[in-house]
């Protein structure tokens, strides 16, 4: 069974660069948190690309706000970029546009960090 996703991590310097390719819904967050947990424990700065997500339900939601506040607890950062029009109108439905750090451009990312 495909879990609707693939992930890539990449790193820049100290900067890792997580792409998200596909759904993010009940059955993908899990495998993506999973994937995620080690380096979100050890990486202060996480950009994460949205330009290839096509969906996200309110577990991809919650997952996105659960870094968030991971990453910040411990002096971290966590910003998204390259959302498209129906994945951002789900972030501003629930407000969360105040919450997370989303930039158009992976470069407008990279340089809130610098």
């Amino acid at each position: 069974m495909a879990i609707g996703v693939e992930i890539t991590i990449e790193q820049e310097g100290d900067i890792h660069i997580v792409t998200l390719d596909g759904r993010l819904d009940a059955s993908s967050t899990p495998v993506i948190e999973k994937k995620l947990a080690k380096l979100v424990e050890t990486a202060k700065q996480l950009v994460v690309d949205f330009s290839k997500v096509t969906y996200l339900s309110s577990a991809g939601m919650r997952l996105l706000l659960s870094l968030t506040k991971r990453l910040q607890s411990g002096d971290g950062q966590i910003l998204f970029f390259g959302m498209n029009d129906d994945v951002m109108e789900i972030i501003k439905m629930a407000g969360f546009e105040r919450i997370l750090r989303i930039f158009n451009t992976k470069k407008e990312a990279l340089k809130a960090l610098s």
